[in-house]
């Protein structure tokens, strides 16, 4: 821990906090510093919500924006823009030691007042720019657009911050290969978890208070609901099941949902499905406690899978696809299957239903993963060390 106690801006621009994978990096992060004894703010846009133990700022409304998008809108470069020069004023009253900057948004935004200010910039990376833009179909890769994105998250990757943060080995292995970046302007930390929060409730009484079926095997996801998570492939996966008979049920906890329900309804298994939409995140590891497998079919070769520490500190046996960001996390906990399968996918989830003895021991494995590797103690020291060492804090 520092023997320094360090004034933190923490720089999100996204909607925050809206109960999905970045605004829980970015709150259980703000948890973490706290707990270290920082001096921790978050500066962030004007939709969301606050969260207890973490002091929120936010920018002016945009008096004709309803909403911002989560992902890609072409409101957010002039949104941006604003958002930029309300930071650097809060910083000059806040008078941070270093700004810590979520996604590629944070950084460029984090860049412009690190210019002003002369504050040392953490680049907390989420992932590349312009390979999501592609991956969740907002861009045509070759296009003119895309060549732009990609140029500017170069750009943004080698000049606007002191330190790249990752969220896991195989995405800094990215920037420094394929990117260009410094191997010494890149850290890896994965992400933590709140083990007291999310930790295994008694699945008959969750069932109960859920009003679910006590004896069906049920299988549970929690995330965004889209292409780069993977759901397309995973009703695949059900469709296939249901075509063998399976009795396998699915809690899907997430949003936006509805483009999902209609189209189990017009695959035909709607009754395997039950869709939560949005849930709670403090009420998340509840609704999780009524699996007996979770599933993450993240495809996304760009991003890390931060839900996969939910599932485990939930102590609940997990399914994935064979990627390095997945195996990083769940290690021997996991269970893998061919990436983007989803025949494999099916199969694997079906014969971890059908042994129990190795979903005891999977669950109880991640579990205990969960509580050495991944608490928000632990995190925090890991960054507070970062800081330290990489920053000279």
């Amino acid at each position: 821990m520092l023997e320094r106690r360090l004034r933190i801006m923490l720089l999100a621009p996204a909607p925050y906090f809206g109960d999905c994978g970045n605004d829980v990096r970015v709150y259980e992060e703000a948890k973490a510093l706290v707990r270290c004894g920082h001096n921790v703010r978050i500066f962030t846009g004007h939709f969301g919500r606050d969260m207890p133990g973490v002091s929120t700022t936010r920018m002016s409304r945009v008096p004709w924006l309803k909403r911002v998008p989560r992902h890609h809108s072409w409101h957010k470069p002039y949104v941006d823009l604003l958002m930029s020069h309300q930071a650097l004023k809060f910083a000059r009253m806040f008078k941070p030691h270093l700004i810590h900057a979520y996604g590629h948004e944070g950084a460029w935004i984090g860049g412009r007042v690190k210019k002003r200010l002369g504050i040392p910039l953490v680049f907390d990376y989420q992932g590349s720019l312009a390979g999501g833009m592609v991956e969740e179909g907002f861009l045509k890769e070759g296009s003119l657009l895309h060549r732009f994105n990609s140029w500017l998250e170069r750009r943004i990757n080698a000049r606007s911050a002191d330190l790249i943060l990752a969220s896991s080995g195989s995405v800094a292995r990215n920037l420094v290969g394929r990117w260009g970046v410094a191997a010494e302007r890149v850290a890896s930390l994965a992400d933590g978890v709140d083990t007291a929060l999310f930790r295994p409730h008694p699945r008959e009484e969750v069932r109960t208070m859920l009003r679910l079926p006590h004896k069906a095997p049920l299988v549970v996801y929690l995330g965004t609901l889209d292409r780069n998570q993977g759901i397309d492939t995973l009703l695949s996966a059900i469709v296939l099941l249901k075509s063998k008979g399976s009795p396998i049920r699915f809690l899907i906890m997430g949003a936006p949902e509805e483009e999902y329900r209609t189209k189990a309804l017009e695959l035909g298994i709607e009754r395997m499905m039950i869709f939560t939409g949005r849930v709670d995140y403090a009420k998340a590891a509840i609704y999780l406690s009524a699996g007996n497998v979770a599933v993450s079919p993240k495809l996304s070769l760009v991003e890390s899978n931060g839900k996969l520490l939910n599932y485990m500190a939930c102590g609940l046996p997990t399914v994935a696809f064979d990627l390095p960001a997945n195996r990083e996390l769940l290690g021997d906990s996991g269970v893998y299957a061919a990436y983007g399968d989803s025949t494999d996918l099916a199969v694997k989830m079906t014969w971890l239903m059908g042994n129990r003895d190795e979903r005891v021991r999977l669950g109880r494995l991640g579990r205990e993963m969960a509580e050495q590797l991944h608490t928000l103690d632990a995190h925090g020291r890991a960054l507070s060390e970062i800081y330290r060492t990489r920053l000279k804090m």
